[in-house]
């Protein structure tokens, strides 16, 4: 498996190679966590687990999802942010489906005759 829970700890590993970056990383982390900002730390939470779902980061889904339990959230809301996150994510393949369309639509008005047309 490539994936393991243990690889969390390499950060400081990767951190030490690109220490510039890796303290930047931090502070936008640190300033992300904070307790005092204007969405509560149970949303700020809830957000993650739903970008970590979309990203598909199962890193970011293991750290954001005890946190998410730290700070109150329920079993309830965590299967109802995957169904809303998985929903949204729909509507994303939607939307570029409506662009597809407007493609294809305005492919076909600037085709040359005897073009060959791919699958």
């Amino acid at each position: 498996m490539y994936e393991h829970p243990d690889d969390l700890h390499r950060a400081r590993s990767v951190g030490r190679a690109a220490p510039a970056e890796f303290a930047a990383w931090l502070a936008f982390q640190e300033a992300v966590d904070r307790e005092d900002g204007a969405v509560p730390r149970r949303y700020r939470e809830l957000i993650s687990v739903a970008v970590a779902l979309v990203t598909q980061c199962s890193y970011c889904l293991d750290v954001h999802t005890a946190a998410a339990r730290r700070h109150g959230v329920s079993a309830e809301e965590l299967a109802e942010t995957a169904f809303v996150t998985a929903a949204v994510r729909a509507g994303g393949t939607l939307a570029h489906a409506l662009l597809a369309d407007r493609l294809y639509e305005q492919h076909g008005r600037h085709a040359h005759p005897g073009a060959a047309v791919h699958g």
